[in-house]
């Protein structure tokens, strides 16, 4: 790719030195000039555009400029606004290249992108476990070795979030085409599901992969979209606060956490931890060298996870409370909420900004001050924890004051008072903020479906996440196409084998994600269930799963006949003492995997732990449930495979799994 300005000649430019500016600093800004590109940096060399319908195509020029833009022989022309803006539309191509791109300005500046494919371009996203590299997946030394695929190239980009949509990405991109050396930093999922794809569909695949791990699904929508789904707007106000003024951001958002504690039935009147003016009651001292709490030698943390308090005072001079400061509390494991004299200062998460705090002036006093931190932890190891230098008060004139002289002490938290509101502005758990910092900037990239993994972060939050996924749908769709295909990865299954009914988290949004690809046409589900790994919640075999997408991929977006997803439920009905659940989307019959009968259905009432294990036949391509002793309470619910990590053996001929559900009971027509 390469940029190019007109010549200055020389005698032109020593007179520019003599009249302006200095020699050295015109030479500068020139350079700058010439490397400024006028291309958006989606359209470099290698990269991807969509064939079959018309390429959108944009960048930066200087105010007012026009410009002409070409392709392949097609040529249009565009002009930039005020804001030096410029954006175009190239004629349809089929699939072919490589071609070459060129832009050039009015002023004779030109840009040019070579090697440029055309074919079928995809968004991949969701947390981790669309993040998780070829590396990381089964068989990598073959897999990586015969990697030499110049038709599918990917776009991985970088990993931020914003208080605010964003224009341009946060570091430079670079489309890479599938060799053994960048194909093991490929996302798996996207890249597998492109290599099998490939074997039906022959053209270029462009993937663009747009995923962080630990990721729950709220940062991933527009803040049109969540305000849509309704009940964020106080979170959303609160995150365009940020967007301007952190500070008070801050400050807003640690009343809004204080209500929120005040609410819970768990605490106790007055019980406020952040308050200066609180009772001593409760607080114990921490280690004098912090690690992770579960470490202490404590038996009630020793596999705590959950909300822990931390506190420690700081005493000041006179000169040093009237500076200007900053609170750097090093390492916290995963989320804090902080306040310094009662004030809320700031929220970090992992994966989030450094956590350092510039103050209010003013909020310092001379004598003691109380920083208070609230650290919420979901998995392993947490606490506040790192090296003690990097836990100080920072002032003005670069002095500063350790905040482990005084020692810390901790408090616990009930641990049945749940998960606290989220800063909105924390990357991965906020709200909008992977939209405005890796969507936003791919502006209106042509597209020719989604993929969506994503939902481990979400789990116990079923109704809504069924809520939020039609919007993320509707979302990408605004953005992207009004028809843009969508393909879900029903969560996979992870940790121990139930030997009980019971409810389940994961089981919940399984459910919402077969409902809502299940509502929509242009929607379709890869089956994970039964290719999870029991004591690793990211499992290795991505290639089947790469399979499975690329299966769900024909039907739903190239048309073909075949099913998409294996056995998928229609209707649960009664017939005499039995309950009949039928099929639809099986290839051959149902099978039962190292057994007569299928195992993983229940039968249910109303209420929830109402479920008892059902037996189960296999006749005339339904599966027929009974139980040997109703349940007092009545049967008006089946589901399958209900359970965080179970075991489930109904499958059809052609080895797909049948996709786990719950169904309600209705009465036979006959």
């Amino acid at each position: 790719m390469a940029t190019t300005r007109p010549p200055i000649g020389t005698k032109t430019l020593r007179l520019a030195c003599l009249l302006l500016a200095p020699c050295s600093l015109l030479a500068v800004s020139v350079a700058q000039a010439a490397d400024k590109p006028l291309l958006d940096p989606l359209f470099q060399d290698h990269a991807v555009v969509q064939r079959d319908r018309a390429i959108p195509v944009w960048g930066q020029a200087s105010p007012g400029e026009s410009l002409k833009i070409a392709l392949d022989g097609k040529t249009v022309s565009s002009r930039a606004g005020a804001d030096g803006h410029w954006q175009a539309s190239l004629p349809a191509l089929p699939a072919g290249g490589p071609y070459t791109l060129s832009v050039t300005a009015a002023d004779g500046s030109s840009q040019t992108a070579k090697d440029i494919l055309v074919g079928d371009v995809w968004l991949c996203s969701g947390q981790s476990n669309m993040e998780l590299q070829v590396r990381r997946t089964l068989n990598l030394n073959s897999e990586t070795s015969g990697a030499n695929n110049d038709r599918i190239r990917m776009l991985t980009v970088p990993q931020t979030g914003a208080s605010a949509p964003q224009d341009h990405f946060a570091a430079p991109v670079q489309w890479k085409s599938t060799t053994p050396q960048n194909v093991p930093d490929f996302s798996a999922t996207c890249y597998y599901f492109a290599r099998e794809l490939q074997k039906t569909v022959d053209v270029p695949m462009g993937l663009i992969n747009a995923s962080l791990g630990g990721s729950r699904i709220e940062p991933w929508l527009s803040a049109q979209a969540l305000r849509k789904v309704g009940g964020y707007d106080e979170a959303l106000d609160t995150l365009a606060l940020h967007a301007k003024d952190p500070q008070a951001a801050a400050a807003q958002w640690g009343t809004f956490w204080v209500k929120w504690w005040s609410r819970q039935p768990q605490v106790k009147k007055g019980d406020e931890p952040w308050n200066p003016a609180a009772s001593d009651t409760g607080w114990k001292a921490a280690p004098k060298t912090l690690v992770d709490y579960q470490t202490w030698g404590v038996p009630e943390l020793a596999s705590y996870t959950g909300m822990l308090w931390y506190r420690t005072t700081v005493t000041l001079t006179k000169q040093q409370a009237a500076q200007d400061a900053t609170l750097a509390i090093g390492n916290v494991d995963e989320i804090d909420q902080t306040w310094v004299n009662g004030r809320g200062v700031g929220s970090s998460s992992y994966g989030g900004s450094p956590r350092i705090y510039r103050l209010p002036h003013g909020l310092l006093h001379a004598g003691k001050n109380l920083i208070v931190i609230n650290d919420l932890n979901t998995y392993l190891a947490g606490g506040m924890m790192g090296p003690s230098d990097t836990r100080v008060l920072k002032f003005a004139d670069g002095s500063s004051v350790p905040l482990d002289t005084n020692g810390w002490q901790y408090r616990e938290v009930p641990r049945d008072i749940g998960t606290p509101p989220l800063a909105p502005w924390l990357t991965v758990s906020g709200k909008t903020t992977l939209y405005n910092g890796m969507i936003a900037p791919l502006g209106h990239y042509a597209f020719r479906g989604a993929l969506w993994y994503q939902g481990e972060s979400n789990t116990g939050e079923a109704d809504q996440y069924r809520r939020l996924l039609e919007a993320y749908r509707d979302d990408l769709r605004a953005q992207f196409g009004a028809k843009l295909p969508l393909l879900i990865v029903q969560l996979s299954s992870y940790g121990p084998a139930p030997t009980k009914p019971a409810e389940s988290g994961w089981a919940g949004v399984r459910e919402a994600e077969r409902l809502v690809a299940a509502e929509d046409p242009h929607s379709g589900l890869a089956v994970a269930v039964d290719i999870g790994e029991r004591y690793d919640i990211h499992p290795a075999n991505k290639q089947e799963l790469g399979r499975r997408l690329a299966r769900a991929a024909r039907h739903v977006v190239y048309g073909e006949s075949l099913p998409p997803s294996g056995p998928l439920p229609v209707a649960a009905t009664r017939e005499g003492d039995t309950v009949a659940v039928s099929f639809r989307d099986v290839t051959g019959k149902l099978v039962a995997y190292s057994s007569n009968h299928p195992v993983g259905f229940e039968l249910c009432g109303t209420q929830a732990n109402s479920c008892s294990y059902a037996d189960a036949d296999l006749r005339d391509g339904k599966v027929l449930l009974h139980l040997d002793t109703p349940p007092a309470h009545g049967i008006a619910r089946v589901r399958y495979c209900w359970a965080d990590s179970p075991f489930c053996t109904l499958y059809d001929e052609a080895g797909l799994p049948a996709v786990p559900f719950q169904l309600d009971i209705t009465s036979s027509p006959h």
